[in-house]
């Protein structure tokens, strides 16, 4: 089964899908699934544009539109979780996950291990991608063909993890941004899985995974991110526990825009052998950017050929649906202290079967996709409509069959309460600490050993960008036929052998910086753009092993004396947020 990864969408479905349909041709391969690593923008009219934290010269319609309105299919079941920068108001009516568009599967906010051989492949061609879509929800996770794959939307921010999902429509400037950030719920509900993990996805990296890899190639690509790798700080606690905890095959990310791999041996569990986990992120959906990889999955037999629910998590769901919140008040989940009756909430074989019944034995997902706000129309626009607000069929379903609360619906009610209490005594301010936070959101110390929500240190970028970076995107477009005239074939001249598995029971991984790169402001050397090429990355050297590839688009940048080169500037807006601890006014 070939499966292909995307780093950050940004809506591109069209260029992405024509791309796998090429590389299908070109290859004389079929990709089978299609997984997206956030930033979806799965925006449906004008209102949506209005939910998404970007800024307003960079709100545009995209192509997503066109699979939500029924104008166009996805090619491939194309399976997505959440990023920053998102229709939040559309992927809040789906906290389970569910059908954003036909054979497109949002999974919100594996048993035998894959044996997977990536391989990446550089075209010199103005091609794209693009397939069918679904969410996974906050959190989720799903079957397709045997293979178990999970994901967690969002980014981490320590001031909002301990919070509830109390977000609703008209955002203001916070709950804009606060909307996509990740709580601890969804990551104590995926603490709870108990069964091996194939494929698991995350918007931003778990930190500390760039001690895993080439750390130093990572420093010649992103210099500024230097402070942040040296002091551990760069990347998402909560995902960097989720790893320690799921170990799955394969963990794929995307958010900093950059291709980076690393290989990671974990402790064993028990008496079981040390499992091993791929890393890889992707680059954003541009000219000649390395932002797709192609991954050849054994399939598994006697399994289902479609996508299934997973019974260990829906059970894990219902176990959990009394600790789910939608106040901004800071909340721990349980632990095993002598203060809370039930602290385990993983599920029994017992839960399981329940569910299975809950289901009438049915774990294919219901293939009930519905429109709930008009789709734009390019020719009658509508510039004036407000966000909106509605609860979805598909989670009115689940919630009936499973017993489980719509928390989108649960704030609406709220939300409605607090707007008519407000109406007739005016709004009281929650008083402020000296910082300029609201006493509600004070970090307090936490009854949960694992809770991260302390770290205030972690560095999670939400404003890197680099200078022109979408303006290269139509550069790119003009260059990208002659490009393509001069470099018409795939080669594989060269091969690339994966890192080494580095276990994290090795010493304290700050002791590895003495190999890092030193601190440069010059432009690396530019890599030959004339000529068309591939690199291969293999576990080992079987070279009759069916291939994965990557597709890399190289921008069109000139080098004649003066230009930049082919290294764009690096450019952060905002300077104050990578100084200031914990402040996100200006996220992108």
């Amino acid at each position: 089964m070939k499966i292909a990864v995307e780093g950050c969408c940004h809506g591109e479905l069209d260029k992405i899908y024509e791309t796998i349909s090429y590389l299908e041709k070109k290859e004389g391969v079929k990709v089978d699934l299609l997984l997206c690593c956030g930033d979806f923008q799965a925006v449906r009219n004008e209102g949506d544009m209005k939910c998404m934290a970007v800024p307003a010269k960079y709100r545009t319609m995209q192509t997503f539109y066109k699979y939500y309105s029924g104008e166009k299919k996805a090619p491939v079941l194309t399976i997505f979780i959440g990023g920053n920068h998102e229709a939040s108001n559309h992927l809040q009516e789906l906290p389970y996950g569910g059908w954003v568009a036909p054979n497109i599967y949002y999974l919100g906010r594996n048993q035998q291990k894959a044996d997977v051989v990536i391989l990446f492949t550089v075209l010199c061609t103005n091609v794209w991608l693009y397939l069918d879509h679904m969410f996974l929800g906050y959190a989720g996770v799903v079957r397709y063909k045997g293979i178990r794959i999970g994901g967690l939307s969002g980014i981490f921010k320590s001031r909002d993890y301990r919070r509830g999902h109390h977000e609703f429509p008209p955002y203001n400037s916070e709950t804009l941004r606060s909307a996509y950030h990740i709580r601890n719920i969804e990551v104590f509900k995926l603490k709870q899985i108990q069964m091996p993990m194939d494929i698991f996805l995350s918007h931003d990296w778990p930190r500390g995974i760039y001690y895993y890899g080439s750390t130093e190639e990572l420093l010649q690509k992103k210099k500024f991110l230097r402070q942040e790798v040296e002091s551990n700080s760069l990347g998402s606690p909560a995902a960097e526990e989720l790893l320690a905890h799921l170990q799955p095959s394969y963990w794929f990310s995307a958010h900093l825009h950059v291709k980076f791999a690393a290989v990671m041996q974990h402790q064993p569990k028990g008496n079981a052998s040390p499992r091993v986990t791929k890393f890889l992120s992707l680059d954003k959906c541009l000219p000649y950017r390395e932002f797709l990889q192609i991954v050849d999955v054994p399939e598994r037999p006697g399994s289902s050929d479609g996508l299934e629910y997973d019974p260990e998590w829906l059970a894990i769901l219902k176990a959990t649906n009394s600790l789910q919140r939608t106040n901004p008040h800071p909340w721990n989940p349980p632990e095993n202290n002598g203060l809370h009756e039930r602290w385990d909430f993983s599920a029994s074989e017992a839960a399981m079967m329940q569910v299975m019944e809950d289901l009438n034995g049915e774990l294919s997902v219901p293939v009930n996709f519905s429109q709930t706000v008009p789709a734009y129309d390019p020719s009658n626009p509508q510039p004036y409509t407000a966000p909106s607000y509605t609860t979805n069929p598909q989670t009115t379903e689940l919630c009936a069959m499973l017993g489980l609360t719509d928390i989108y619906a649960q704030v609406g009610q709220g939300h409605d309460e607090l707007r008519r209490v407000q109406e007739s005594v005016g709004r009281e301010e929650e008083p402020e600490d000296e910082d300029g936070d609201s006493v509600g959101s004070a970090e307090e110390p936490s009854e949960y050993p694992t809770d991260t929500s302390g770290l205030s240190s972690s560095f999670n970028p939400d404003e890197i960008t680099i200078e022109d970076e979408w303006e290269e995107e139509e550069d790119g477009k003009s260059d990208a036929a002659v490009k393509g005239d001069e470099c018409s074939d795939v080669h594989t001249p060269g091969r690339m052998v994966l890192p080494e598995p580095i276990s994290d029971v090795s010493p304290n991984p700050l002791s590895r910086l003495m190999n890092l790169p030193p601190p440069s402001h010059s432009t690396p050397a530019a890599v030959a753009r004339s000529q068309c090429g591939a690199e291969r990355l293999c576990e080992g050297g079987d070279e009759d092993t069916t291939t994965a590839r990557i597709l890399k688009r190289t921008s069109g940048e000139s080098e004649t004396p003066g230009s930049r080169g082919t290294t764009p500037i690096i450019k952060r807006r905002n300077q104050v947020i990578y100084t200031a601890v914990d402040d996100e006014e200006g996220e992108d």
